[in-house]
């Protein structure tokens, strides 16, 4: 089985999560779904088609584009271009997505229900439980929101519904049931494990970022990933719940804007890792993010360590504010610390470059509403 978010896959801390899953799935049997007093297709359709009509031009198309490596042969940065789907949730024009969709993007094209397109940023990022907000440029001339609703409140069993762009075809509607809740071994600035909804839904490529609601037109969850063997919608599909993306927004986490692959045992070795160590590899860095300003290079070369696809070439971090590579929570660590610092407070990162150990200094940036 493989495992794969519905768009391109990439490294770090978005395979942590799906082996989190992963092995959560392999301790613990499917809970299976309840077949008590079903009801006909023929009866759900209008009450299904009226939440849908009213919830649908919430939903937005998400495209990104942002540098990768250049194929080989060539020298120009290769330019590289996905395609998600995000919730609006305020009349402002904050929208609610996937991390993985937006954390390394160059340029973020928001296209409403309307049609309208506007551009975006992200305003603040977990990925460590896939979610994100985006702020729109500018104010939608005709906005539409969704209300999140109570994950909590949702058990195996009950019906749900998904809307997206799979494949590119926008506002898609896919139904299903909640067929597990799955809490990886995660946690997050000290909060309850990272919680997510299980389930039989059709998933594809372009589903990523889109919400998943209940049938009231709540927004209980945010699509993540999909785990399939044929890399189709075939398999088992995530989100995040509601609940979770609530709490860890409103604390505001911090953007990077990196995607970094952690560098541990042999592999730190093979890096060159000072010793006792491990270091996180720099894979991509997002234009104008604060790891851009603070100087983080890249990779540049794409290579393949046993089953494991790497970009090299660029920084490998070995601290950040004084804290190591070398115990499993490192990461976490980073971001509470992060979280606690102000806007304008000072940040160090050591990092190892062509050999030698160099300290970075920038900066905490504001947050959106700060400036």
């Amino acid at each position: 089985m493989s495992t794969q978010a519905p768009g391109r896959t990439t490294l770090s801390w978005k395979a942590t999560l799906q082996r989190c899953l992963l092995a959560t799935l392999a301790a613990a049997p499917v809970v299976p779904v309840s077949a008590a007093a079903p009801t006909t297709a023929l009866e759900e359709a209008p009450s299904l088609r009226e939440v849908y009509a009213r919830v649908d031009p919430a939903v937005v198309d998400i495209r990104t584009t942002e540098t990768d490596v250049s194929e080989p042969g060539l020298t120009a940065p290769a330019v590289f271009q996905q395609m998600g789907a995000g919730v609006m949730v305020s009349k402002e024009g904050v929208v609610l997505t996937a991390a993985h969709i937006v954390e390394t993007a160059d340029k973020i094209e928001v296209r409403l229900w309307s049609g309208e397109t506007i551009v975006a940023h992200v305003v603040t990022s977990e990925p460590s439980a896939d979610v994100a907000l985006i702020q729109l440029e500018r104010t939608p001339r005709t906005p539409f929101i969704a209300p999140l609703g109570d994950s909590d409140a949702m058990a195996v069993g009950d019906r749900i519904f998904i809307v997206g762009a799979p494949l590119g075809m926008s506002h898609t509607l896919t139904v299903g049931y909640i067929s597990g809740r799955r809490k990886p071994n995660l946690t997050v600035r000290g909060m309850a494990q990272v919680d997510f909804f299980q389930t039989d839904a059709a998933i594809n490529p372009g589903n990523s970022g889109g919400p998943m609601f209940n049938l009231r037109g709540e927004v209980i969850g945010i699509v993540s990933y999909i785990l399939s063997r044929s890399g189709g919608s075939d398999g088992l599909g995530f989100a995040v719940t509601s609940r979770v993306a609530r709490l860890l927004l409103e604390r505001r986490a911090f953007w990077t804007g990196i995607d970094g692959y952690l560098l541990e045992g042999e592999l730190a070795e093979v890096f060159n890792v000072p010793a006792p160590g491990a270091g996180l590899l720099v894979q991509r860095v997002a234009r104008n993010s604060p790891a851009e300003r603070l100087g983080l290079k890249a990779g540049t070369t794409r290579i393949r360590i046993g089953e494991e696809d790497l970009i090299v070439g660029g920084d490998i971090v070995l601290r950040v504010l004084d804290i190591p590579f070398t115990e499993q929570d490192s990461l976490t660590r980073v971001r509470e610390r992060i979280f606690r610092l102000n806007p304008g407070d000072p940040v160090t990162v050591t990092v190892l470059r062509r050999g030698k150990q160099v300290t970075l200094t920038s900066t905490v940036p504001a947050l959106e509403g700060e400036r």
